[in-house]
């Protein structure tokens, strides 16, 4: 299969892992741009670049496309970016007419702009740092109110006005966007809902959005792992337990819909089908949360998994107990055994959703592989295990500021269990300690 993709941007969980999962079946061809293309915590993406790059790439299968990247220069571009509808409009309209150039099979997303509930500018405009949590408590109030909520008093008119029309200009191109799924353009075309709140401008904007019947979905860097997930093909069977299944009805952090909803939402995404675990060819194992979703880094703990779990071939399992970060007590079950070729994956990646799409796409490929490389499959468990468990449940919590870190021991533990010794060394790619890069020699 040959599949093209373009990321939210150049972060190894947008980048890299698209590559690492792509190359479980070395019968995928992947086009994906060059990294150097894509924009970062400062900088937006090369639009003409990639337009350039988009052009060049063959007749492919599948496209899977993060619209954002193109209209603004990347997800966090869409909430910073000074240009006027009339510009963007110009821009993906250009996009429009070599996507029907290429007679593929289009899967994309476009975010509904979130509303971050903080004093925290690195990934707003600058005045968010004062008044961010103002102008979200304002969006929340108007819409759980129905009428304007006094809060606009707090907020100087001209930052409130830049604020909406930035909403109003993604919003329009939102329903530009809908208009072409109406006329063919898109097999598959989704709203992501990321950072959700029960009410809030987003909420509505996805409500009208859906009215107008476009799909909307809560998670967001993962949906485009979701999508390639989607354009594979060929089926897969799944059946879900919970470790907790009297409290699959609770709602994560950063999301608006419930545990269980959210698995099956990305489920129904992924084109995976739910059956009983007799019908089934892979087990979902999801170690949710009792009372409330723990946050490691926040300092907001949780009961840590105390069952007795086992790893039995044809398992993958996602990690949800906690909101970035393993649940240790949970992976000390299962990191002293051995990972077989019946193993199809681990996952901890922040949010819910990010956690389960990513794991359903590796999942799939996997189950689907025509030419499996077990060595790409213990590169990824390696990266994600290293990541997920040894960096952001651990060694995050010991440091203040990005620095060097010695993880020989996590390596020496998750080689045995991936059966791998690979040469590792870690980066920061954004400078930050939101996330780390595993890189494999």
């Amino acid at each position: 299969m040959k599949i093209c993709v373009i990321p939210i941007d150049n972060r190894p969980v947008c980048y890299n892992l698209f590559k690492d999962i792509a190359s479980i079946d070395e019968s995928i061809k992947l086009f994906i741009p060059e990294r150097k293309l894509l924009g970062d915590l400062t900088k937006s993406a090369d639009i003409k670049g990639l337009f350039e790059w988009l052009k060049q790439v063959p007749q492919v299968d599948a496209m899977v496309l993060s619209l954002d990247t193109i209209a603004y220069g990347g997800l966090i571009p869409s909430r910073r970016c000074p240009e006027t509808f009339e510009e963007i409009k110009l821009r993906v309209e250009e996009l429009k007419e070599i996507l029907k150039e290429k007679h593929s099979q289009i899967y994309a997303f476009s975010s509904i702009m979130r509303i971050s509930n903080n004093n925290v500018n690195q990934e707003e405009k600058e005045y968010w740092n004062k008044y961010g949590k103002k102008i979200f408590d304002y969006s929340y109030q108007t819409h759980k109110l129905g009428c304007e909520s006094c809060i606009e008093r707090l907020i100087p008119d001209d930052i409130l006005d830049d604020y909406l029309n930035t909403r109003k200009r993604n919003f329009e191109i939102n329903k530009l966007y809908l208009e072409w799924q109406k006329e063919g353009l898109f097999n598959t075309l989704v709203f992501s809902k990321d950072d959700c709140a029960e009410y809030g401008f987003n909420v509505q904007e996805a409500q009208a959005l859906e009215k107008l019947g476009g799909f909307t979905k809560t998670g967001a860097d993962e949906i485009p792992l979701t999508l390639f997930a989607r354009a594979m093909q060929g089926k897969m069977k799944v059946c879900v337990e919970f470790t907790e299944p009297e409290y699959k009805n609770l709602i994560s952090n950063y999301e608006d819909v419930s545990i269980e909803k959210s698995v099956m939402g990305q489920l129904s995404l992924a084109d995976i089908e739910v059956v009983e675990q007799s019908q089934a060819d892979i087990k979902l194992v999801v170690n949710n949360f009792k009372e409330h979703q723990g946050e490691i880094v926040m300092k907001r703990p949780t009961e840590l998994y105390s069952g007795n779990f086992e790893l039995t071939d044809n398992m993958m399992i996602a990690d949800v107990r906690n909101a970035n970060g393993a649940d240790n007590a949970f992976v000390e079950h299962f990191i002293n055994s051995k990972m077989n070729e019946k193993f199809y994956g681990y996952s901890a990646w922040n949010t819910s959703a990010n956690t389960l799409g990513s794991l359903l796409c590796a999942g799939k490929v996997k189950f689907l592989a025509k030419k499996y490389n077990h060595r790409a499959f213990q590169k990824l468990e390696t990266i994600r295990l290293l990541d997920d468990w040894a960096y952001q449940a651990n060694v995050r919590q010991t440091l203040t500021e990005p620095c060097k870190i010695d993880m020989s021991g996590y390596e020496k533990r998750v080689a045995n269990f991936t059966g791998a010794d690979f040469k590792v060394k870690y980066s920061y790619p954004w400078n930050r300690l939101f996330e780390i890069e595993v890189g494999i020699e």
